[in-house]
């Protein structure tokens, strides 16, 4: 308290005085002009320049810094987005010491630690599943693909074309059939046993054989290599070639897509086109392009494993077949409206 009283005197006693002054030498009142300005807000302020501030760098050497070599020179960035840098781990430090080997104890023990467990006749067990279960199952389909009856050009007729397969994703077996006939008992078709490998993805090299059965007796067999699978867009495809016991190669290409209207009504266009590499009149082929099939087929899904269908389908035999189809008084054109059933189980 007294070290504040002391503090605070001298400013009263100077005010005081101040104050006294003020009152002794005070002017008579004047009446101030309503117009007069205001008052210099910098009235007595040091308005001299400010001294230069000092440069904190003066005395430093400030030569040119060597550059470093820009990581990206030479490479085109135009239109592209800096992202981030490919900044090296320790993996790709060669200087890094390497780590050193794990002790001969780690290997030690049991190929399978659970077998020192629960035993390795148990365990072995459980492994066989645990592969079945994440990538070796076996399964087994059967595909019925066309099971139709045409109408056109005056007669009916019927088809059938159906496969199925068994195995893994790797190898299977498949075996595929089709065939036509009419109304009246004729029948002529063919069957097919193959064995199928995986090569990519989307696509199954197959092999087998392939036993005809014709109105004429005449039976032959062949020999098959085909590739099947998915196509860019979502055609599926199965191409074959054929080689008969009498020396006959043949080919046949198929592809048809599903374009899904809803999630039960599904359009889906088919084309299938055949060669052979000779002619073969006894089976009413001539060299070249022989025949070509395309038809649009409209399914509905009354369950995934059952949709009956209508649809269109127009068939042209090409070529030196043409020819010999009409020599023996036939069409080589048709064009017939079809009703059938997609199914598999």
């Amino acid at each position: 308290m007294i070290r504040l009283l002391m503090c605070t005197a001298p400013l009263l006693l100077v005010a005081g005085t101040a104050t006294a002054q003020d009152h002794q030498h005070q002017p008579p009142p004047t009446r101030t002009p309503a117009t007069a300005p205001a008052a210099d807000p910098h009235a007595g302020h040091d308005m001299s320049p400010a001294p230069e501030l000092v440069d904190p760098h003066a005395g430093h050497d400030m030569g040119a810094q060597p550059q470093t070599a820009d990581p990206h020179a030479g490479h085109d960035m135009g239109g592209q987005a800096m992202g981030p840098q490919d900044v090296p781990t320790s993996a790709d430090d060669a200087g890094r010491p390497r780590l050193p080997p794990p002790p001969p104890a780690v290997l030690s023990g049991p190929a399978n630690a659970a077998d020192a467990i629960w035993g390795e006749a148990a365990m072995t067990g459980a492994r066989a599943v645990l592969r079945r279960e994440n990538g070796d199952v076996r399964a087994t389909a059967v595909i019925i693909d066309r099971l139709e009856v045409g109408f056109g050009d005056g007669e009916q007729t019927w088809l059938w074309d159906a496969g199925g397969w068994t195995g893994g994703d790797i190898n299977r077996f498949w075996w595929k059939s089709e065939g036509e006939g009419d109304f009246d008992g004729e029948i002529e078709g063919e069957v097919q046993a193959l064995y199928s490998r995986a090569i990519l993805p989307f696509w199954d090299v197959q092999a087998g054989v392939r036993q005809d059965f014709r109105e004429d007796g005449e039976d032959p067999t062949h020999l098959v290599l085909g590739l099947q699978g998915l196509a860019p867009y979502w055609w599926e495809v199965d191409a074959a070639a054929f080689l008969s016991t009498e020396g006959d190669l043949t080919a046949r290409v198929e592809a048809e897509y599903d374009q899904r209207i809803t999630q039960r009504l599904i359009l889906q266009p088919r084309i299938e086109v055949e060669a052979s590499a000779s002619d073969i009149p006894e089976l009413g082929l001539g060299s070249g392009l022989t025949h070509v099939e395309a038809g649009v087929r409209l399914r509905y899904e009354i369950a995934k494993e059952f949709a009956p269908y209508v649809g269109i389908e127009w068939s042209r035999d090409l070529g030196g077949t043409a020819d010999l189809t009409r020599a023996l008084g036939g069409d080589p054109e048709h064009t017939r409206f079809v009703i059938g059933l997609k199914a598999w189980f």
